[in-house]
Order: C-alpha cells, then sequence, then structure tokens
C-alpha cells in the first residue's frame, strides 16, 4: 500500500492547526470605527471615542481671530497644503480646548487623536501607527501640555515637532494647549537662569520647544461685553427663554461670584440657569 498520500495529507493539517495556535501578527488600528480616539500608551492602541465633549464652533464667542487663524490653518491641513503645528496659550476658560474639537467638527474629513501629557514619552510608537495609515489625516492634540522641571518627556515632542531622523508624518499635525507660553513655569525658568553656571544654555532647550510651534494662538481673559456676548449665546442656542435684562443680570452676579469672566464661567451659569428652568443641554 501506498503510505505516502496519507501521510503528507496528514503532516499538512498538523501544520496548519500549529499555525492556527501560534502567535498571530497584531493587527493594526482600525481608524475606521470611529472620528476620534484616545491613544493608549501602556497598551499600543487606539480608543474610539463614540460622543466627542465638544461645543458647535458656532458657539465659541469672543475668540474670532483666534478662531480664523486655527480653521483657516486646519482646512488647509486636511487639502493636503502645508499647514503648522499649533500651539493654544493663555488665559484659564477661554476655550482653547473647545476650539480645538470644534475646529474638528467643522473641517471634515480629519481623525482626532488625543495624547495625555503623561504619555508623550509614547509618542515615537504612536506615530508610528499613524505613519502606516497615509490614507487618513490626523490632528494630534494634547491638552494642558507643560513641563516641569526634571521632566524629560519634552524631548519626545521636540524631536516631533521638528527635529529627528524621521520628525513628523506628513498625515499628522499636532496642536496643542497650555496655560504657559513657552510650556514652563515663569518660577522654574527664572530660577535656572539665575542658579546655572551657563544660565542661557540651562533653559534654551525647553524654551526653544515653543518655538518649535509654527503657530502661537493666545487667548487672553474676556472683557465683560465678550462675557455676556457667551452667555447670550448659549441662551439663544438652548432657547432657555430668559428676558436679556435678568439674564445679564444674573450673569454678572455669577462671574463676580466666581471672581473671573471666561468662557467656562459662562457656561457654568448656563449650566445652573438650565437647571433652574428645568431644561436639557
Amino acid at each position: 500500500m501506498n503510505f505516502q498520500e496519507p501521510l503528507s495529507g496528514l503532516f499538512e493539517r498538523i501544520a496548519r492547526a500549529i499555525e492556527r495556535l501560534g502567535p498571530r501578527e497584531p493587527e493594526g488600528p482600525d481608524f475606521a470605527a470611529g472620528e476620534a480616539f484616545v491613544w493608549q500608551a501602556e497598551a499600543e492602541g487606539f480608543q474610539p471615542v463614540k460622543d466627542v465633549n465638544r461645543v458647535p464652533l458656532s458657539l465659541l464667542k469672543g475668540i474670532d481671530q483666534m478662531r480664523d487663524t486655527l480653521l483657516v490653518n486646519t482646512v488647509r491641513f486636511a487639502k493636503g497644503l502645508p499647514a503648522n503645528n499649533a500651539l493654544l496659550w493663555g488665559a484659564r476658560g477661554m476655550g482653547k480646548s473647545s476650539l480645538v474639537k470644534a475646529v474638528h467638527q467643522e473641517v471634515a474629513g480629519l481623525k482626532l487623536v488625543e495624547i495625555h501629557r503623561e504619555d508623550l514619552a509614547s509618542l515615537p510608537h504612536l506615530l508610528a501607527h499613524l505613519r502606516e495609515a497615509p490614507r487618513h489625516r490626523f490632528i494630534l492634540y494634547c491638552d494642558d501640555l507643560s513641563f516641569e522641571a526634571l521632566d524629560t518627556s519634552y524631548k519626545s515632542l521636540k524631536a516631533v515637532l521638528e527635529g529627528g531622523i524621521e520628525g513628523r508624518p506628513a498625515n499628522v499635525l499636532f496642536y496643542a494647549t497650555s496655560n504657559r507660553r513657552h510650556l514652563m513655569p515663569r518660577e522654574m525658568v527664572e530660577n535656572e537662569r539665575s542658579t546655572a553656571i551657563n544660565p542661557g544654555e540651562a533653559v534654551e532647550e525647553k524654551l526653544s520647544l515653543s518655538d518649535r510651534f509654527g503657530l502661537w494662538i493666545g487667548f487672553h481673559n474676556c472683557s465683560q461685553d465678550d462675557y455676556l456676548e457667551m452667555v447670550r449665546g448659549y441662551a439663544e442656542h438652548y432657547r432657555l427663554g430668559i428676558a436679556d435684562g435678568p439674564l445679564r443680570e444674573e450673569a454678572l452676579a455669577w462671574a463676580l461670584g466666581r471672581g473671573s469672566r471666561s468662557g467656562r464661567v459662562a457656561w457654568q451659569y448656563i449650566q445652573d440657569l438650565a437647571g433652574r428652568l428645568g431644561t436639557k443641554l
């Protein structure tokens, strides 16, 4: 009898079974699963965000120049034209992060990927995934970016923004928000300059990080008129049905109680007002 034929078939089936049991090549990220993602550094994965926490661009009042600058830059990027990384810096609660998310919603065809500041050291791994998805264009976004004295994670970001052999992939644009123009506390800069043997060199490396953002978009504390415009814009959008006189009086009292005027304070007042009126936002 010829046992060669049956044995070869048996060996082939065994080989296929072993192959199925063995480790598989990891699948690439599925960027078709959503329009926004959060980078998970430890697992090297992208968590889709079903409902992004944001407001429409039309509701962001008192920041017209900042809005137009970022929107034009983003539209250029979406069209495949040259565009700059952007640092949105300045006063708290004035809509820096809200603007990034609203612009992403306004400009079709872009994926938004958020990376947490504490995960910046994993940037090379994140960018490797995005580089392998050239069919998509990404806005890589980091909220509340800043660095302390002993923090070295800025080096990963510095190489991505401009330096390094590979640099930033052509399909990636980096947007960051910060309360600090130079991403470091003022006292830290002054302390290093006063105590270092070479004061200029001691802070130059960290200060040069912010210089690598092509766009600096500054946000400043709003005036009373801007604050009231924000409040009125929210009230009209959500149809809260309150007369302008009481709205103005209440909104100013709310701001006085908080000790500041900003877009965040305006939104917090609107939430309180809507709750009292029994209206869902």
